[in-house]
């Protein structure tokens, strides 16, 4: 997947959304590389508090701003749904039940425990890890960066038009007319479509939302498309049945403002920084696959990424001879 392909795709929500799905179909092979940059926008701060300050004690064990902050990246993909203002007093109580499990592990003896002692050379790689993309890979993604890749690309944007519209989806074109005629009697739209519709849209009186032309069925868009704000439409066949579709609203939508999509924009230079420094080390070191299972597994997702990567330049290609971006 391409940063500039990515990048025309974060203005809009729904777009959006499938293209993380589609990227986490690419990346599946490399996801702890992907992490990286998804515990780095984890790194919103969480305490107020300086790093020194003590906030809670456990058995004379003092638990600081710095260590609270540490616990948010560890859990960052637990919290990424809790309200910012519940995220304190959950890391510190995690951090509390972490202390008095660790604390009743050393009064038995555990740490000489040889289950103890890889799990410690487990994390203290990850721990440098970690360090080393703190320290040296995330300053390289400067907001200056950030900024100019998104000046560059919202150069290449076009606003894009969204409709609002409600629709009355019946099975044939008889109860279609029906409909009408009933509109045209004065019944309001948004209790016919509850009375009669068999979408889903129907508990909402037949509310779509807002979409794009692209983001329904060409008969569909075609019609909702040519309505003026407020004007039904006559009948209209498409494959799910017979549509009545009346136009709430038009408007066309420019690109998201810098603020909004900054965060999204840093997680893909910080992937891109990841994967070059890796990239590097991987040609410089010596890596042995040794399991032959495990070296199946990894020519299939080889090959499937590759099959992948072709299949996104050629669907560039084709946008690109169709005059989009």
């Amino acid at each position: 997947m391409s940063a500039d392909r990515m990048l025309n795709q974060m203005w809009w929500t729904a777009e959006m959304n499938a293209m993380i799905r589609k990227g986490r179909a690419v990346f599946v092979a490399g996801m702890a590389l992907v992490m990286l940059p998804l515990v780095a926008q984890a790194q919103q701060k969480v305490v107020s508090q300086k790093p020194s300050t003590v906030v809670a004690r456990v058995n004379g064990y003092e638990i600081t701003a710095r260590e609270v902050e540490l616990a948010a990246q560890d859990v960052a993909a637990q919290l990424k749904d809790v309200p910012p203002k519940m995220r304190y007093p959950l890391i510190v109580q995690y951090l509390i039940e972490r202390h008095l499990l660790a604390q009743k592990a050393l009064k038995e003896g555990l740490a000489n425990d040889e289950e103890y002692k890889r799990r410690l050379r487990f994390y203290q790689y990850k721990a440098l890890r970690d360090a080393y993309f703190f320290k040296k890979i995330k300053p390289r993604v400067t907001p200056d960066k950030v900024k100019a890749v998104y000046e560059k690309e919202t150069k290449k944007l076009k606003p894009v038009e969204r409709v609002r519209a409600r629709h009355i989806l019946v099975s044939t074109k008889e109860e279609a007319e029906k409909v009408l005629n009933e509109l045209k009697a004065g019944k309001k739209f948004e209790d016919l479509a509850r009375k009669y519709s068999k979408d889903g849209s129907k508990e909402f009186g037949g509310d779509l939302g807002y979409f794009t032309k692209d983001e329904m069925v060409p008969a569909f868009s075609r019609a909702v498309f040519a309505l003026k704000v407020g004007e039904i439409s006559r009948p209209v066949k498409t494959e799910y049945g017979w549509h009545i579709i009346k136009l709430e609203d038009r408007k066309k939508i420019g690109p998201r403002p810098l603020a909004e999509v900054a965060p999204g924009i840093e997680a893909l230079l910080l992937r891109q920084e990841v994967q070059k420094e890796v990239g590097e080390l991987s040609k410089a070191g010596k890596i042995e696959l040794l399991d032959p299972e495990l070296k199946k597994l990894q020519e299939q997702n080889r090959k499937r990424l590759e099959e992948l990567k072709k299949k996104a330049a050629q669907a560039k290609a084709k946008a690109g001879g169709n005059g989009k971006k």
